[in-house]
């Protein structure tokens, strides 16, 4: 019997943790002390009331590195250094990303700067960015690989800034059109994105334009999903997410689907942007609950739900492409593109 997306997901992402996995600790080890204390902790190791699977992340840019290595014919054992630097370099972000935002919850517990402070987890941050690189700099696939490899990382990582800067400085507007969030998002997600798969096709030895073709593919997979996050922060289950109810609408943060709403010119964006003014009040549920419900009058919901699938079914184009390029239905690299393609409905999936 045939997996369904969601199972067959859940399985590629399994695979990919424990293909990650050894890479990483062999060098969070290395790191040692204090800073390897802190990354543990990030990473989902340790914590609480000792190592658990449930604080750990999904390892979906891993998988997308291992995947498009195999759907370009490759060994995706030969990628797994690439795909553990991209999971760090993802954990890293999040470190920042959670300074920066001040947001005090990650993977169902407190973030790793409310534990051991916001100097310790920007150290930890930097740490991994070392360890990285240093991953990414072994010649077993040829130093071309490996610079071409941590040229794209590096080119990564100033998207990744750029996006979070635009993030900070929307903090300090009253208003913020929809393109200039979406291009917000293109740098804080959907550049990793690309780059992990960039990082697979590089490593399973593919053409200068398909790997131009898998990094494409990879940033319409981040686009579709960093919006279908900003539905969950304000529509989905806190057991799920690992965050609390309503969590964006109380910091007053200008997601995509608030950025949209309030463009809409519509009574209830007029009146959101009119609550959205004044500072969280003593009935946080009772005060995210109503502006949840003016964000969806106002079109903010649909407008992003609508983005998301387009992202994804531009993804998917790409996939039906490579399917039809090989021409196989069987064998590694047909299985490949099938698990792409059960990323892909995951993501989706996930959507309120």
């Amino acid at each position: 019997m045939a997996q369904s997306a969601g199972t067959r997901a859940d399985v590629v992402l399994k695979w990919a943790r424990e293909t990650c996995d050894p890479e990483i600790r062999r060098w969070i080890a290395a790191l040692g002390g204090h800073m390897g204390e802190v990354a543990s902790y990030q990473i989902g190791w340790t914590g609480g009331s000792g190592p658990s699977e449930r604080h750990t992340g999904k390892y979906v840019r891993s998988a997308l590195t291992l995947l498009c290595t195999r759907a370009v014919g490759g060994d995706a054992a030969r990628a797994a250094p690439a795909a553990a630097a991209m999971e760090m370099v993802h954990n890293l972000s999040l470190l920042y990303d959670d300074v920066l935002d001040g947001d005090t919850v990650r993977r169902h517990r407190a973030s790793a700067w409310q534990v051991f402070g916001p100097a310790s987890a920007t150290r930890a941050a930097d740490a991994l960015l070392v360890v990285a690189f240093e991953e990414l700099s072994g010649v077993r696939d040829g130093p071309q690989i490996a610079e071409d490899a941590s040229a794209a990382v590096l080119d990564t990582l100033i998207q990744l800034a750029v996006g979070e800067s635009l993030d900070v400085l929307f903090e300090g507007r009253s208003r913020v059109e929809p393109a200039e969030c979406l291009e917000m998002v293109s740098g804080k997600t959907a550049s990793l994105f690309a780059c992990a798969c960039r990082l697979g096709a590089l490593y399973g030895r593919a053409g200068t334009a398909d790997t131009a073709r898998f990094a494409a593919f990879g940033h319409d997979l981040g686009m579709a999903f960093q919006l279908v996050d900003d539905l969950l922060a304000i529509w989905g289950d806190p057991r799920l997410t690992g965050k609390p109810v309503f969590g964006d609408l109380h910091a007053r943060k200008l997601s995509v689907p608030v950025v949209a709403a309030l463009a809409s010119d519509t009574p209830a964006a007029r009146e959101l942007a009119i609550r959205y003014a004044r500072p969280p009040g003593n009935d946080p549920d009772g005060e995210g609950a109503g502006l949840a419900q003016l964000v969806e009058e106002a079109g903010g919901r649909q407008w992003t739900q609508k983005r998301a699938s387009a992202y994804c079914g531009a993804a998917h184009q790409w996939l039906a492409e490579l399917r039809g390029r090989t021409g196989a239905t069987h064998g590694p690299q047909a299985q490949a593109v099938a698990d792409l393609e059960a990323v892909c409905d995951l993501i989706v999936a996930r959507s309120p």
